[in-house]
C-alpha cells in the first residue's frame, strides 16, 4: 500500500519538467501581460519571476491540473500587479505607473472615457475614500476582505464606501445631493 502512495508523488523529474516549460512556454506571454498592465518592461520581469517562485512552490498542485496551469499563472499574475501598484512604495517612487486592464474594452476608447470621467471625480476623495472604493469594485473584494486588506473594521469600510458615494454623486451632479 506505501509503494502505490509513493508511485502517484510527482517525481523530482516531472516537478522540474512543468517548472521548464513553464518558463520556457509562457514567460514570454506572461512578461507581455504584466508589461501592458504596469507600462515598464523592468517591473514586468520581476513580477513574472515572482509568479515562477510562485509556482515552484505550488508544483504539486499545478501537476494535478492538467491544462489549469496557464489560466492560474496569468492569475497569479494579475494579483502580483494589482498588489504592487495597491503599495504605498508604488504610488511614490515610481512616477507614472499605472495598472491598465486588458480585458476592458476592445479599443480602449471605454478605458479612456471612464478615465477622463472618473479620475478628476476619484482625485475628490480622500485617500482613505478612493481606496475603499478601489478595493470594493476595482478589485472585486467584499466588505470583510476590504476591511481585513486595510486594517479597519468593517464598519469603518461601509461607512467610506458610503460616504465616497455621496461625495461622488454630490460633485458628479450637483442637483442630487
Amino acid at each position: 500500500m506505501v509503494q502505490n502512495t509513493m508511485a502517484t508523488l510527482p517525481t523530482a523529474r516531472s516537478r522540474s519538467d512543468l517548472l521548464g516549460t513553464i518558463i520556457r512556454e509562457h514567460r514570454a506571454g506572461l512578461v507581455s501581460y504584466a508589461e501592458r498592465m504596469l507600462g515598464d518592461h523592468g517591473l514586468a520581469e520581476d513580477i513574472v519571476q515572482e509568479t515562477v517562485i510562485r509556482a515552484w512552490r505550488n508544483i504539486d498542485r499545478l501537476l494535478g491540473m492538467e491544462g489549469a496551469v496557464r489560466g492560474w499563472l496569468f492569475t497569479v499574475t494579475r494579483h502580483l500587479v494589482i498588489d504592487w501598484v495597491r503599495k504605498p512604495h508604488a504610488r511614490r517612487e515610481v512616477v507614472g505607473v499605472t495598472y491598465n486592464d486588458p480585458a476592458s474594452g476592445t479599443d480602449g476608447t471605454e478605458v479612456v472615457r471612464d478615465a477622463l470621467v472618473a479620475r478628476p471625480l476619484l482625485r475628490r476623495l480622500t485617500p482613505e475614500h478612493r481606496a475603499v472604493l478601489v478595493h470594493i469594485y476595482l478589485c472585486d473584494r467584499s466588505i470583510q476582505e476590504t476591511a481585513r486588506i486595510l486594517g479597519v473594521p468593517a464598519g469603518t469600510v461601509k461607512s467610506r464606501h458610503h460616504n465616497a458615494l455621496r461625495k461622488l454623486r454630490s460633485v458628479a451632479r450637483p442637483e442630487a445631493a
